[in-house]
């Protein structure tokens, strides 16, 4: 074979083993080239890349005008993390807001919900259900994101979204395999890493997963963090111990395996963007998800180019890249006859108000001074008149879009006129020491007071600012809309798992007597 035509060939496959995000609401030129040019077989949808469904159909079909079988994926989790409705906030609640109903007819039917909604955008790829056992409390990335912290409720609350989603037409994707449920640090910013034993592993964290290929799963993603149970030296993405002999091998997974976004500094402070691509793609994955931080034809090219030098230096070997390259072939040509089957029903459904609803848990919390006995829930709910809402909003990690509305004071507003709110950081708490009085005490005399925390156990900050607060208002309410730890403190603790749109709402509905 001549050079050229070999180098054209090998850079074709290193094109289709990509899966790339791009900048615009529009196809780019460098897009449409790729896919044109017979290589380019996937991208990535982002929150930057959708203004309403409508105009997210119309790119779905400029993309695929080139190829009727291209993968069109997206990371629509629902819950906190979403991107058709990164702008207006979930109109259906997460995964830990499921677990806690604990009706599989239900994760089914939201699953089914979002496949309908996907399908009909064009979509035939979702990078979800997070399969992951959130066994750590503290965990900064997964959280509400789970469907709890037991093995047993995740793998069968797992099966029900998988099954639920592809019903629709839309191919799932269980992560972050082999669990990332367990870790401490986001590997988003740096290297978790995963202390169990291979036999805890098998026990705890891998279930879900297995529970996930029962159902049908078509696709899994890799997880950025080290287990040396398995690997004492490579992160999972990049470990044929864990791609190929344990999950092909010892699970027996035949579907396409897909990292997690390749510019995470888990993999990339000590490979870098390049490395990490050519050591994934050897060491078992089919596919390199890339453009959450990184979009544009730039990276695209010098992932590309990394990938076809590796196999000319022998660093990769041709045979893994060509296999790689046929199972994203296989699965697309799948996955478009998936696309273009036509919905059975695309009716508009308020399944996940529902879902919201039934995953709130309301107590009769604790005093300000933490000491058990607080008021009667009756004295205290329905609220009289507009409340002062305080949101204590915490940084997020970047797994979820920073500019999602969440919160309790927009809906509640809306069933409350009058009602005032403010929202505080922890850098505006430091920046001014009295600023809690202020604003949120202050405005509070004489009405109603909601505190409005997200994760409280895992901020200092936030768990220290709300106790100040209950020490000068212990009739206050709080709403916890994160993971809860078991703590109730306020005089009535409402708990939604979850800081979605409809969560909001559901917790609105009840603190104004209206459900």
């Amino acid at each position: 074979m001549e050079p050229s035509s070999r180098h054209d060939r090998l850079t074709r496959l290193a094109e289709t083993t990509l899966q790339p995000g791009f900048v615009g609401t529009t196809v780019p030129d460098w897009v449409r080239r790729g896919i044109a040019g017979g290589g380019l077989t996937s991208v990535v949808l982002f929150g930057r890349n959708i203004v309403d469904p409508e105009q997210v159909a119309r790119l779905t079909a400029g993309l695929r005008a080139e190829n009727r079988d291209l993968i069109i994926a997206i990371d629509e989790e629902a819950g906190d993390v979403t991107r058709l409705e990164a702008w207006t906030g979930a109109s259906r609640p997460g995964n830990l807001a499921l677990g806690a109903v604990d009706d599989v007819d239900l994760t089914e039917s939201v699953a089914r919900d979002i496949g309908r909604e996907l399908h009909a955008a064009g979509i035939s790829l979702n990078y979800a259900p997070s399969a992951d056992v959130n066994s750590n409390p503290l965990n900064p990335v997964i959280g509400a994101r789970s469907f709890g912290a037991r093995t047993d409720v995740v793998s069968r609350h797992t099966a029900a979204w998988v099954r639920g989603l592809q019903s629709a037409g839309v191919a799932a994707c269980a992560k972050h395999f082999p669990g990332h449920g367990d870790t401490s640090v986001d590997s988003h910013h740096g290297l978790p890493q995963v202390s169990a034993s291979a036999e805890e592993i098998a026990a705890t964290a891998l279930p879900p997963f297995v529970a996930a290929m029962e159902a049908g799963v078509r696709v899994v993603m890799t997880a950025h963090l080290l287990a040396p149970a398995y690997d004492p030296d490579l992160p999972a993405t990049l470990s044929p111990r864990i791609l190929v002999d344990l999950l092909r091998g010892e699970l027996g997974f035949d579907g396409l395996v897909v990292t997690d976004g390749i510019e995470m500094s888990a993999v990339t402070a000590r490979y870098g963007i390049d490395g990490a691509t050519v050591r994934a793609v050897k060491g078992g994955a089919d596919a390199v998800c890339v453009g959450g931080e990184h979009a544009g034809e730039a990276t695209f090219d010098l992932l590309t180019g990394a990938l076809v030098r590796a196999v000319l230096d022998g660093t990769l070997p041709e045979a893994r890249i060509s296999e790689a390259a046929a199972r994203v072939a296989e699965f697309a040509a799948w996955s478009g006859s998936r696309t273009r089957a036509v919905a059975t029903d695309d009716a508009a459904s308020d399944i996940g108000l529902v879902a919201a609803r039934r995953a709130l848990r309301v107590l009769t919390g604790q005093n300000g001074s933490g000491e058990a006995g607080g008021q009667d829930r009756s004295s205290v709910l329905p609220l009289v008149g507009a409340p002062h809402v305080v949101e204590l909003s915490p940084t997020m990690n970047l797994a979820v879009d920073g500019q999602t509305p969440w919160g309790v004071a927009a809906p509640l507003s809306d069933l409350l006129p009058g009602t005032t709110s403010v929202r505080l950081t922890e850098a505006d708490l430091r920046e001014s020491g009295d600023l809690l009085d202020r604003k949120g005490l202050d405005p509070a005399a004489e009405r109603s007071l909601v505190v409005v925390v997200r994760d409280a156990a895992r901020h200092g900050w936030m768990s220290a600012a709300m106790a100040r607060l209950l020490g000068s208002r212990p009739d206050a309410v709080v709403v916890e809309m994160g993971v809860p730890n078991g703590a109730a403190p306020g005089a009535v603790h409402l708990v939604t798992h979850g800081a979605t749109r409809v969560s909001g709402v559901a917790a609105a509905e009840f603190l104004a007597g209206r459900r």
